[in-house]
């Protein structure tokens, strides 16, 4: 029992190395390990509130993101609409404009066929004049061959030409 039971001598120089030890170290380790320690705490403080200030604007950089891409797809919605609508102006103004200059050409096309058909009957009627004077001229060069015939024929065109 007794290694159970300190002596009193021995519990004193306990006391006094320990104490002596408490004091060196409070004097040149206490305040270096405390500064240390208080760096620390405040490193890994600001390192906190970095990681939340970055992820806040990480957050903030996504939301406009969004906003950006969302903007954009607008854009290119918009735009494509646009080009579509333009593409069908062009296409219905070009199909106006042939229909346009179909219709010019297929008028211009009647006024030539009316004009070469008035040019074919006004040629008819000139042929047929020219043959009926050579078909009257024949007839009355057989009929009139008489003189008698001749002088009759002049004083019927004279009466005619009295009575007009």
């Amino acid at each position: 029992m007794d290694l159970l039971t300190p002596e009193l001598g021995l519990f004193f120089w306990t006391l006094i190395a320990f104490l002596a030890v408490f004091f060196i170290l409070r004097k040149f380790a206490w305040k270096p390990i405390l500064e240390t320690l208080g760096e620390r705490e405040k490193g890994i403080a600001d390192a906190v509130s970095a990681a939340e200030r970055v992820k806040a604007e990480m957050s903030q950089l996504q939301a406009e993101n969004e906003k950006i891409m969302a903007e954009a797809r607008e854009e290119s919605s918009r735009l494509m609409k646009e080009a579509r609508e333009t593409r069908d102006r062009i296409v219905n103004e070009a199909k106006d404009q042939a229909k346009t200059e179909a219709n010019k050409i297929l008028v211009d096309a009647q006024q030539q066929i009316q004009q070469q058909k008035m040019a074919a009957l006004a040629e008819v009627k000139n042929e047929i004049g020219n043959l009926a004077v050579e078909v009257a001229e024949k007839i009355l060069h057989t009929q009139l061959s008489a003189a008698d015939a001749q002088n009759h024929f002049a004083e019927m065109l004279a009466q005619d030409i009295k009575l007009n």
